[in-house]
């Protein structure tokens, strides 16, 4: 290791007091399960998973994850039930989540606390729910890691939490802390890793023992040693995957301790944000609605779905769209679209069905006969039959708030849009609520080299 890599593992390797403290709160937890358990007469098990029950975990983390595994006889619903009633008998500022089915999030002396139900099983073939194999994962890293290696996970953690690549939730789509264990037992060690890493190309696949696996259309491929029909890195995006190549060649070349503790953006002042927008040969418009009261889990991917959608109808619409973000915060989730400032022309050319398809053809033809939108055509061209019309939206604006609320977005951000939403142009986006994200929008370092 070098100095670097050091002084990082030191900071992140629990200290012993830590850690002591830790199993006494898990030990505590355990006990509290196990007694609910027993006064309902549940022939459930208690397990321990995660990072704190493979030690791969980081100082300061809070997070443990209990099991309740139940035989294979009784019914999701019933095994959902049971866990939600022993959670809320002991964990506070709980929510309901759901995987396969719920389980439950809360605390317990100030620690974030997971109660997930799961069907015991001996090896993966036997799950019924994809939770079923996570006590399997936890056993197998338990089993085959070396102590050693628990430093370098712990590095490759750190490494990916600091440019923003650790996790694979919805908000993040990166490299899950599984993913890093079984990364690590691959190839040994966080610098064999980074040297690894930087010749990977898309569709790069790995597996811990050599045999035939099924294919998966994903930047990275990783076989799951517990389940061989299942790709450990499915959540990691191209944006990630090619993110961390970047990033591992960078920090081989140069190492520096910004790779896994990299400054804040510096808040850029409104009016320096304001003369920058200006600047650009270009123009914003955003659309404002209320933020849905449901967890991450199910927010994040319902916002990217929107983003998806506006960015797909806009260019159906014939916009010129250079970039579509997003922002949350308590409140708001803002969609915020960069545009040309070209007008679009009052015509455009609406494209019809093959000629050759006899009935969609005179379907077509029949429905622009003397249509009041219709400049020019039915005409054939390449084949097709096509139509010049009146263009209804010249004006992005004017088209976000006549078809904003009608297009295909996450169900409960339809919910809050049907409510109300607002179409803001830039004098409205060049405000507080925004500084954080024209302030990261804008500054084009690298996490590493602010």
């Amino acid at each position: 290791m070098n100095k670097i890599e050091k002084q990082v593992l030191e900071k992140i390797t629990p200290t012993e007091n830590y850690h002591k403290k830790i199993c006494k709160i898990v030990e505590e937890i355990k006990i509290i399960l196990e007694i609910e358990i027993e006064k309902k007469k549940l022939p459930a098990t208690v397990e321990l998973v995660g990072s704190i029950a493979k030690d791969t975990y980081l100082q300061n983390n809070m997070d443990i994850d209990f099991f309740l595994c139940f035989p294979i006889n009784y019914s999701k619903e019933e095994i959902a039930k049971n866990a939600l009633t022993i959670g809320k008998s002991f964990l506070t500022d709980t929510e309901e989540s759901y995987a396969e089915h719920p389980y439950l999030r809360g605390y317990y002396k100030k620690c974030y606390v997971e109660i997930v139900p799961c069907y015991k099983i001996e090896k993966a073939s036997q799950k019924l729910s994809a939770v079923d194999r996570t006590p399997l994962h936890t056993k197998y890293v338990k089993e085959n890691i070396k102590e050693k290696q628990k430093g370098e996970v712990r590095l490759l953690k750190q490494f990916l939490k600091g440019i923003n690549c650790y996790g694979a939730e919805a908000q993040i789509q990166g490299f899950s802390g599984y993913l890093c264990e079984i990364i690590i037992l691959k190839y040994g060690s966080f610098e064999k890793t980074l040297k690894s890493a930087i010749k990977w190309k898309y569709g790069e696949k790995l597996a811990l023992k050599k045999g035939s696996y099924p294919d998966f259309d994903t930047p990275l491929v990783f076989i799951d040693p517990v389940d061989s029909d299942r790709n450990v890195s499915s959540a990691l995006i191209k944006e990630k995957f090619d993110f961390f190549i970047k990033a591992s060649k960078a920090y081989l070349k140069k190492p520096k301790i910004t790779f896994f503790y990299p400054n804040k953006v510096k808040a850029i002042d409104l009016e320096k944000i304001r003369k920058i927008i200006e600047d650009q040969d270009c123009k914003y418009i955003g659309i404002r609605f209320q933020k849905p009261k449901i967890i991450d889990e199910n927010l994040y991917p319902q916002i990217k779905k929107s983003v998806k959608t506006v960015w797909e109808h806009l260019k159906r619409a014939e916009f010129k769209i250079f970039d579509v973000n997003y922002y949350a915060n308590d409140k708001n989730i803002y969609i915020i679209i960069k545009t040309s400032k070209e007008k679009l022309p009052d015509t455009m050319i609406h494209i019809g069905p093959p000629v050759k398809k006899e009935s969609n053809s005179k379907e077509f033809l029949e429905k622009w006969k003397g249509h009041k939108d219709l400049i020019k055509g039915p005409f054939k061209e390449n084949n097709r039959w096509k139509v010049e019309i009146k263009r209804k939206h010249k004006n992005i604006s004017n088209f976000l708030k006549a078809e904003f609320n009608k297009l295909s977005l996450g169900k409960h951000i339809v919910k809050k849009v049907d409510i109300n939403f607002s179409i803001l142009k830039k004098d409205e986006l060049i405000c507080e609520n925004l500084q954080e994200f024209w302030s990261e929008y804008l500054d084009k370092k690298l996490p590493w080299e602010r």
